[in-house]
């Protein structure tokens, strides 16, 4: 398995199995179990996502099964805006846990950087202390953001899962997170195949030059970007793809030439816009 270290000697999978919108709980479960038997052995999830206890079922199955054991796996979640307060943080951890069935969270993340994160990182810190929870971080937290809770806490985040595609390279938060110990981790990275991403002719070209998808090359470009990187696929085979990314390398000319596909833009939406904060603060969460 391919890790890397995190800055509290805890070793996450470099390559992580997403399951954002997958609502079904039947599907939920039997995608998780098929990433597992494909080999991936991270599994992110979200308490927003309503799938967490379809994504525990999964897991649960695959350990049942003799695939894979618990000690094996690197499970990611994360604390929806609405319970980041004093009152409903350590519930919203210990209810997560008990969504998914299990005694501890490899990785646990505020999932936007409103509501009183001061509060929740501090109900993490102590479920982190309480061996809850091996890793604590951050999700969507800007340069700014995360200077303010680093230099104000115990412990500094652990992560910041940020979103990271050919089009939105956020390259100046990816160099301060690395230069502050905090291991950045990419979400969306085919940013949902927006913008023909994969019919993209630059992409395409390099893809072509090794035998490899563009699915395949992007996932490389942010390894060797030193990413961490959470990507979905419904498909077995494409699981399977998504892994067959350590026997080439990108060149520094490709490299280059990729970075100039960069928009300087989200693919989804602005963090910093009121509107969207109004909506995440008002949002009605069935958690499942």
């Amino acid at each position: 398995m391919h890790s890397k270290t995190l800055a509290n000697q805890v070793a996450m999978p470099v390559l992580g199995f997403g399951v954002y919108q997958m609502k079904e709980a039947q599907t939920a479960q039997q995608a998780v179990y098929a990433a597992i038997q494909a080999g991936y052995r991270q599994i992110d999830t979200a308490a927003s996502y309503g799938n967490e206890r379809a994504v525990g079922a999964g897991i649960r199955q695959a350990i049942a099964d003799g695939l894979v054991t618990r000690a094996e796996l690197f499970v990611t979640s994360k604390m929806w805006v609405a319970d980041a307060c004093p009152e409903r943080a350590a519930a919203a951890i210990n209810a997560t846990l008990d969504r998914l069935g299990l005694e501890y969270l490899d990785l646990y993340l505020l999932h936007q950087p409103y509501n009183d994160v001061f509060a929740a990182w501090r109900a993490m810190e102590a479920a982190y202390e309480k061996g809850q929870l091996r890793a604590i971080g951050v999700s969507n937290f800007s340069i700014s953001q995360l200077a303010n809770l680093s230099a104000f806490s115990k412990r500094k985040p652990m992560v910041n899962q940020i979103e990271v595609n050919p089009f939105q390279q956020n390259q100046a938060l990816v160099n301060y997170c690395l230069a502050q110990g905090v291991q950045p981790v990419a979400w969306a990275p085919f940013a949902e195949g927006k913008h023909d991403l994969f019919q993209q002719p630059l992409l395409a070209e390099i893809a072509a030059a090794h035998h490899k998808s563009i699915a395949q090359v992007i996932l490389r470009w942010c390894l060797q970007r030193d990413l961490l990187v959470v990507a979905k696929s419904s498909r077995y085979e494409r699981m399977q793809e998504n892994q067959a990314v350590f026997d080439f390398t990108l060149t520094l000319a490709e490299l280059t030439a990729i970075s100039t596909l960069d928009t300087g833009q989200s693919m989804f939406f602005d963090h910093a816009d009121p509107a969207m904060i109004d909506w995440m603060a008002t949002r009605s969460v069935a958690y499942e």
